[in-house]
Formats: structure tokens, C-alpha cells, sequence
């Protein structure tokens, strides 16, 4: 089997910059890639430079090497079809299906994913008639990534950014590897938690655990390359915002619930995969506490903190909103994983053993789904994205 064929369209948005590191990592990952870029892209990075770095001549033009029909042929051949940046002008032509230049008749040809990655100033983006034309694209299939939050050209700062090229590699990465024209889970709204709370016992100190969120951010990161609209409730992650998800952070328990709360408020589904503190110290200290020679410490008082979870999945914010917990257990891992299946009342509950060693860190899982219908999905030690996929395969058919 030869490389996958990727299609990088660039239009012509000062974020074109960009698509440079996307294209190298899109090379270096083992595709073969032809970019497509239209004219006023050329304004911002020359076409000696897609040439070289992507091996292939650089046309924009429906005219040359006519012989090859190229206008047909590059949508027909490709495997994806990635735009970034995506103007708002792409999107409209996208979106009307003009055909004025190479890569608009691409987009027209093509039969496999397309994903679209939008860079614009804000008032652009959240203009009705972009808005509209983003809408008439995902009905059609195509995925568009929502812009990132952060600074724009000159001293603008709002929404509207291009996501990071690697997490935009990341979406794409995930699309090929489904295999799926369309994203199942366009038009849905999905919650994912992810991290480890941390509840302070002073200004310095905190009772944390070892959760490094990076479960969670696959599932926001595989939800976003399925179509989801993702808010992602990230406790004390630091790891980079995954391209088209709105991350919110939070750092206790307390706040944890309320941010959960609130944005599950119109979610179809609710992914609990942060690692939740189970209690809090009673009393929090304004000051740093000190150690006195030959004296013990306080002994620190522990108070119950909310279980999100349970709370949740017994009042559930819409109907048929789909609830799913994580069950990270040290022994007799199924045993306990059912009874805090029936405890908690979710409809999904992942099931993996914990330790200093597993799971918490690694790039790699091993669980067992169990679903509150009886049924049981082994998922055999593998990269956290697979898990990942396995976890929205039950979501989406829970959701139908």
C-alpha cells in the first residue's frame, strides 16, 4: 500500500505561515502531500517553498498540465483534503460550490474527509453569513475545526486563530485513521473532564493525585475530529489546547462541578474522565504552615467532596443525555467497577487498573467499558486515542 495521499489547501489569510509546520509534519508522518495553494496565499509563502517542501510542483491554476485534468484528478486521488488556513472567503466559495481555481475545484472532486481549519478576525468569523456557510458545510459532511481563541494580526485578540498545526496534524492524523468520509458527531455538544483536581491545604501545599489528563484530552481530541462541538474541563493539565475544543480550566473538585454543571446544561453527552478528589482538607490555612520543633502536626480534618458523577447521571440536563464515568482501581478491578457502575447510575463506566506504573502518565491504556444494558467492551493495552474511539463507537450508538 503507498502513502496515504493528503491534500493541504492554503487560501490566502496571514496565517498561511503556518501551514509550513503542518506540512512538515504531515511529510514526516509518511504522506505523500500535494499542496494546493490559491493565489492570494502565494502572497504570503511562494510557491518555491510548498516545492520544496512537499516534493510536488505547486500549481494554482486549472490551466497547467492541462493534459493531466488536474482539477479532476487531485480531489479524485486524495485520501483527505485538509484547508488551513480556511478563509472566510474559502468557506463561502466552499460552501456555494464555486470553482474558480485549482483548489476550489478540488474541494468540489473530492470524495474523501475534508476538513476544514478557519483563521479570520473574530468579527469575520461570528458574521451570519460565515456562519451560515459553516453550517452548510459540517450538514454536508465536511469537518470544520473551530477557530482557537488567542492573538490575531496586529493588536486584535479574540476568536479566530488558527489552531496549532500540530494539533490540526492531530485531527487529521485521527480522520484518516477512521477511514469515514462524514463525522458522526456532527451537530452534537460533548462534555469531557479531564486531569486531577487539586484541594489546597495552603497557599503552597495541596492533596492531589497523579492524573495527567491526557486520557481525557484524547477524548476531547477524537470528539472534535468526529464533528462534536467539545467543552473540555481541564484540571491542572498544562498540556496544549486540542485544535476546535473550548478547554475550561478549573482546579478543585468544587470548581470542577460547577464548570461540569454548567456546560452540560445543553451537552448530549458527559465524559467524567478526570480524576476527581474524593475528599477535601476541612480548613484551609491563609498562611503557609509551619513546622515547630518537637511537635507533631495537626492532624488535617478531610471533608466529602460532591460526586460529580453520581449527581449527573441521576439528574440529567436534557433527555437521553448519554453519561459516562472513568473507575481507576487497584484490585479487583471488575468487581469494584460494577458496583460503582450501579452506584453511580452512569450509562458507560471505564474500567482500568491504577498504579504508580499504569495508566496515570502513559501514553497507552488497557479497560474494560462496561455499560449500564449488561454489556462488557475489552479494550486491549493500546495508545489512549483508541480507547478513545471505542469510547464515542458506544457513545453514538447510545446517541441514535
Amino acid at each position: 500500500m503507498g502513502k496515504p495521499k493528503v491534500v493541504l489547501g492554503v487560501s490566502g489569510g496571514i496565517a498561511a505561515y503556518k501551514a509550513c509546520e503542518l506540512l512538515r509534519r504531515l511529510t514526516e508522518s509518511g504522506h505523500d502531500v500535494r499542496v494546493v495553494p490559491t493565489d492570494s496565499a502565494l502572497h504570503f509563502v511562494g510557491a518555491a517553498t510548498w516545492s520544496a517542501l512537499s516534493g510536488h510542483a505547486v500549481s494554482t491554476e486549472v490551466w497547467d498540465d492541462v493534459h493531466e485534468v488536474p482539477h479532476v484528478r487531485i480531489g479524485q486521488q486524495a485520501d483527505l483534503v485538509v484547508v488551513a488556513p480556511a478563509t472566510a472567503d474559502m468557506l463561502a466559495k466552499a460552501a456555494h460550490g464555486l470553482a474558480d481555481d485549482l483548489l476550489t475545484n478540488t474541494l468540489l472532486t473530492a470524495r474523501c474527509p475534508v476538513v476544514f481549519a478557519p483563521a479570520m478576525h473574530t468579527e469575520m468569523w461570528e458574521h451570519p453569513a460565515t456562519q451560515e456557510n459553516v453550517a452548510t458545510l459540517r450538514r454536508r459532511g465536511a469537518l470544520v475545526i473551530e477557530p482557537a481563541v488567542g492573538r490575531l494580526t496586529g493588536v486584535d485578540t479574540g476568536k479566530g486563530r488558527l489552531p496549532d498545526p500540530a494539533e490540526i496534524f492531530e485531527v487529521c492524523r485521527r480522520v484518516l485513521a477512521r477511514g469515514v468520509t462524514a463525522p458522526d458527531l456532527v451537530g452534537r455538544h460533548v462534555v469531557v473532564s479531564a486531569g486531577g483536581t487539586r484541594e489546597p491545604l495552603d497557599p503552597v501545599r495541596f492533596l492531589g493525585n497523579r492524573s495527567s489528563g491526557k486520557q481525557g484530552y484524547a477524548l476531547a481530541r477524537t470528539a472534535a475530529a468526529r464533528g462534536a462541538r467539545v467543552t473540555l474541563i481541564a484540571a491542572n493539565t498544562g498540556l496544549p489546547a486540542p485544535a476546535g475544543v473550548e478547554v475550561v480550566p478549573v482546579g478543585t473538585a468544587v470548581q470542577l462541578r460547577e464548570a461540569v454543571l454548567k456546560a452540560a446544561a445543553d451537552a448530549d453527552a458527559v465524559v467524567m474522565a478526570a480524576a476527581v478528589a474524593d475528599f477535601r482538607p476541612a480548613a484551609y490555612a491563609a498562611g503557609k504552615i509551619k513546622k515547630k520543633d518537637g511537635e507533631d502536626p495537626e492532624p488535617v480534618v478531610l471533608i466529602r467532596n460532591p460526586d460529580i458523577l453520581a449527581e449527573i447521571s441521576a439528574d440529567r440536563a436534557r433527555v437521553g443525555q448519554v453519561v459516562v464515568g472513568f473507575a481507576a482501581e487497584t484490585d479487583d478491578v471488575l468487581a469494584n467497577g460494577r458496583t460503582k457502575l450501579r452506584r453511580k447510575g452512569c450509562d458507560l463506566l471505564i474500567v482500568n487498573e491504577v498504579g504508580e506504573r499504569l495508566t496515570f502518565g502513559s501514553e497507552e491504556n488497557e479497560a474494560v467499558v462496561l455499560g449500564a444494558d449488561g454489556s462488557e467492551t475489552p479494550v486491549p493495552h493500546g495508545p489512549k486515542e483508541a480507547l478513545a474511539e471505542i469510547v464515542w463507537d458506544l457513545v453514538a450508538d447510545r446517541l441514535e
